[in-house]
């Protein structure tokens, strides 16, 4: 099934649609729809069976074949709430006459969850047909609405007079008619153009309503005129009238079985002889007599809550029985909506998550159970065979001699630094080049490690520290510097490490979020002269729990590091160095053994997703991240779009069972933590902290739900 919203090109399909339907009539042909526009937000909806979703917005292919329903509503934004018959005598669900009670109810399920995911909707008002205009049997909507949990809203009562089973008119209702001829009124219909007639009648109408019901007409006289002048076949004002004054009137809607009357008002002297009368026995026994009913409105006041008797007693004595107007209210709940039937909802109906580890992990199974079983059962947890080769394999991957397995990425920076300090001769209070739109782990190992951040600014277009201002934050006191490959994107290497031998600076890689992005062929975490990389369980690696690990060619360095993580230590006990605790446990490592074989194909699925949110997204108010010439210098950890209204993007998300993250929602310099930078500018850095946010890009993602996330964010629209 296929939901396609109306449109001024399907205009022509919409109302032959409304021709060959039970229940459609004049009142829901496009022209006369249209007209409402200007009132308020037309989402009219066009549901379809048998194309697919590809064919969606191509108009040659949205012929009256497919079509199974129409739903004519309007939209009111600040209510959150779709009214299926506002503007409108009433409303509700267009179908053909062979439509079955399931069926309408799947189309009702639908409708609702479209509203819902595609313009946030939190309630539907819904006013059925009323069954006896249907030549068919009708109401299937009736029980849909009962399964979505709708109430009822209101009631108004009509007065429809069968024609073709016409009960007796009472005495009183003839006596009166013939006392209307008697005083000297006669009836006369409006003639077309005639705007003269129109505007004394409107006159009459407002006075009337004013005086009697302190109401205004819903429509203006200009927006009468319009109307008329455009569907001059369809409407009609009947007139009663005395020496050329106008005494009594109504508006008549006309459509193929009934005749709406609508606008029925009558003055002083009207009313005292009777003018209604004579005027609803012409329009019942001669004007209309070829429709099945006419119906003369309904007799409600005060939102349904009063009737208005003697209208009532009088429509009553032309042999009319009463009909109910109901209104029903639906509450847009998902998980209400979802039970209304019992067949299966496919996954695009379905919360999808940021990222589903637990997916990602069964999917690793069963090796994944095995390989934790047996290294549980091995009775060995701790620096044993699984960390030497999960070093050997990962050194091998990112073509570095040397991997050193570690807690963490944090603590995998710390100690490279610290090793640093120890070898270089390096000092508390030298200085570390870091990009200010970081997370702020990268910073923490600087400080935790006794050295200074000097902040850098980004380049807008990559979200990567900016090569061109890395030399204005070098002193004599700069040591390294530390470039954060982040979101997944290497960084410019080649200016970095021209800078850096200029200088006499180490480059120290943060890896965490690059698993397997390459650089000129070259796997990020052998770019530099050493690289922390993070197994956290979310990353394109990850592991059960936190993880971690240092590669380096330099062997000293490497070597250092392996003490610094074993409380400063080689050999059990003797400790050369103020070190850390800070080792991955056997179970990570081989768990990340089995992962690591899966890697590189997992990350051009994170491409190949990522190409085709670049192509679909076709938004204005959201920035994509822009590709590298060469795809592999990017795996796509996060897949970064920038919103000016980005909080607005991410509820809006949310409304539509859609799970995204701010990668990063506070820039380093604005943390408590490091609140001596509070008052420090970094326009850049702020500007990507206010606006960024990540769409769901795991391996895992199936088509359909990338394209259930392309939809909402072109549907995504806000005031800016």
């Amino acid at each position: 099934m296929t939901i396609v919203p109306y449109s001024i090109n399907r205009k022509e399909v919409w109302d032959q649609f409304i021709a060959q339907s039970k229940n459609g009539t004049f009142l829901f042909q496009r022209n006369f729809m249209d007209y409402h526009a200007d009132r308020f937000f037309d989402c009219s909806l066009m549901i379809y069976d048998g194309i697919s979703p590809d064919d969606e917005y191509k108009e040659s292919s949205l012929t009256t074949k497919d079509l199974v329903a129409v739903f004519p509503a309007n939209w009111v934004e600040k209510e959150h709430c779709v009214y299926s018959h506002q503007g409108l005598t009433y409303g509700g669900l267009v179908v053909m006459p062979e439509v079955t009670e399931l069926e309408v109810m799947n189309i009702l399920q639908n409708v609702m969850l479209y509203y819902m995911d595609y313009m946030q909707a939190r309630k539907l008002v819904y006013k059925p047909i009323p069954y006896i205009y249907c030549p068919y049997p009708c109401g299937e909507d009736l029980y849909a609405l009962f399964r979505a949990g709708a109430q009822l809203s209101r009631r108004l009562v009509s007065t429809v007079v069968s024609t073709h089973n016409q009960l007796r008119m009472r005495t009183l209702r003839v006596r009166q008619s013939k006392k209307a001829i008697d005083h000297g009124f006669y009836i006369d219909r409006m003639a077309e153009g005639d705007t003269e007639s129109l505007k004394e009648y409107w006159s009459l109408l407002s006075d009337v309503l004013m005086t009697h019901h302190n109401v205004h007409p819903v429509h203006s006289l200009d927006e009468m005129e319009l109307l008329m002048s455009r569907f001059p076949r369809e409407i009609k004002i009947y007139l009663v009238r005395k020496d050329h004054r106008i005494v009594a009137g109504v508006v008549v809607f006309e459509t193929k079985q009934v005749a709406h009357v609508q606008y029925i008002a009558a003055g002083e002297e009207g009313r005292e002889y009777g003018a209604l009368d004579l005027l609803f026995r012409h329009l019942i026994n001669e004007r209309y007599q070829h429709m099945e009913f006419v119906d003369f409105g309904t007799s409600n006041e005060q939102g349904g809550h009063v009737l208005n008797h003697g209208l009532i007693f009088q429509k009553e004595g032309f042999g009319g029985r009463a009909v109910c107007y109901d209104t029903y209210s639906v509450l847009l709940d998902r998980d209400t909506i979802m039970k209304m039937t019992d067949e299966k909802f496919s996954p695009s109906d379905e919360k999808i998550k940021y990222l589903d580890l637990k997916q990602i992990n069964n999917s690793f199974e069963p090796e994944l159970s095995d390989e934790v079983t047996r290294v549980v059962k091995g009775g060995w947890y701790l620096l044993g065979k699984e960390n030497e080769r999960f070093s050997r394999h990962f050194s091998e991957y990112v073509g570095t001699k040397y991997c050193v397995p570690v807690g963490n990425g944090l603590e995998a920076l710390t100690m490279i630094l610290m090793a640093y300090k120890l070898l270089r001769g390096w000092h508390d209070g030298d200085e570390v080049v870091v990009p200010s739109n970081t997370y702020i782990a990268t910073i923490l190992a600087v400080t935790n490690s006794g050295l200074t951040p000097v902040l850098c600014e980004p380049r807008l277009s990559d979200y990567l520290i900016d090569p061109d201002l890395i030399e204005n934050c070098i002193t004599e006191r700069t040591r390294a510097i530390l470039p954060v490959h982040l979101y997944g994107r290497v960084c410019d290497m080649d200016s970095i490490c021209e800078i850096a031998k200029k200088h006499d600076l180490r480059v120290v890689e943060d890896a965490a979020q690059a698993h397997g992005a390459r650089y000129h062929g070259i796997v990020a975490g052998a770019l530099g002269d050493a690289a922390g990389f993070s197994f956290y369980p979310g990353k394109n690696l990850g592991a059960l729990g936190d993880a971690g690990c240092v590669t380096t060619n330099d062997e000293e360095l490497a070597n250092t590091v392996r003490m610094i993580a074993n409380y400063g230590s080689s050999v059990k006990y003797v400790n050369e160095y103020k070190g850390l605790n800070s080792r991955m446990d056997e179970v990570q490592a081989a768990v990340l053994c089995v992962k690591l074989k899966r890697l590189d194909e997992d990350n051009q699925r994170r491409r190949d997703i990522a190409l085709l949110y670049d192509k679909g997204i076709q938004n204005p108010l959201v920035i994509k991240p822009q590709f590298p010439k060469d795809p592999a210098e990017n795996v796509f950890h996060v897949y970064p779009v920038r919103c000016p209204n980005r909080n607005t993007l991410k509820d809006y998300f949310y409304q539509h069972d859609i799970e995204t993250m701010i990668h990063y929602p506070i820039p380093p310099h604005k943390q408590k933590a490091y609140q001596e930078w509070n008052n420090q500018k970094f326009p850049i850095s702020e500007r990507i902290h206010q606006e960024i946010l990540s769409l769901p890009i795991s391996p895992l993602l199936t088509d359909s739900q990338i394209h259930r996330i392309i939809d909402a964010v072109n549907s995504f629209t806000v005031d800016l």
